[in-house]
């Protein structure tokens, strides 16, 4: 039976959503006071797995999971031997270096060698400064990494960001972007190449899918501004 990796959290609301828009119902994953960590479908097409986010490309990439929905951060930073497949466009954020507002630092090549950097991310921040020929201190923290330049821990961090809500809040702001990032379906790459348990079919089922919405956007944001185009001429 075709098995996929769903993250606890943020991505699981959409991740199901887009999964029952092609048949494959998991919303049961959503009910108040479900404990259960895998379930079937109940056509019995595919089951699904309930995980940490960051455990998400380790069951696919060692075969306990087919496919795998996960940010493309989570798959960056832990470098797992997976196939990605089709980004879906949901759960959108970057990356960012950022510092105190009161900081002198502008960018993160303005940042002194050997300055302690705070971050959960810390195989991507020890990737984007070596490429900046950048040597610096890397601390892992495992959750609050605002506290790293607040108590003096760090002068910088490398964080998630969405809305900037919690920089803002206390009292940092980002100077460098590393990269975007959203989530993302992932296969096990040899079972993926065996079109094992109907993969190939799912995968192209959700391909069209997000084209679809993507068209749709699109087309839309046309209308939109044509909309607006139209009012500025009256």
């Amino acid at each position: 039976m075709l098995t996929i990796a769903l993250a606890k959290g943020e991505l699981k609301k959409e991740s199901i959503q887009l999964l029952k828009s092609i048949g494959l119902d998991f919303s049961a994953f959503l009910e108040p006071g479900m404990r259960q960590l895998q379930i079937e479908d109940p056509t019995g097409q595919a089951r699904a797995m309930i995980v940490r986010n960051k455990d998400v490309p380790v069951h696919v990439e060692y075969g306990q999971a087919h496919l795998g929905i996960v940010g493309y951060d989570v798959m960056r930073e832990k470098r797992a031997h997976v196939a990605q497949l089709v980004d879906l466009g949901f759960a959108g954020c970057r990356l960012s270096v950022a510092v105190k507002k009161t900081s002198p630092y502008q960018s993160a090549l303005d940042l002194p060698a050997h300055t302690r950097v705070a971050s959960t991310f810390v195989n991507c921040a020890r990737e984007y400064f070596q490429a900046l020929d950048l040597p610096v201190d890397l601390i892992h923290l495992s959750g609050s990494v605002e506290l790293g330049p607040i108590t003096g821990l760090s002068e910088a961090i490398v964080d998630l960001v969405a809305t900037g809500t919690t920089l803002r809040e206390n009292g940092l702001h980002e100077i460098d972007v590393i990269f975007e990032s959203t989530a993302r379906l992932i296969a096990n790459p040899l079972s993926y190449r065996l079109n094992q348990d109907g993969m190939a079919e799912v995968v192209e089922q959700i391909r069209q899918k997000i084209n679809e919405q993507s068209s749709r956007a699109n087309s839309e944001r046309i209308d939109q501004k044509t909309v607006e185009s139209r009012q500025a001429l009256v």
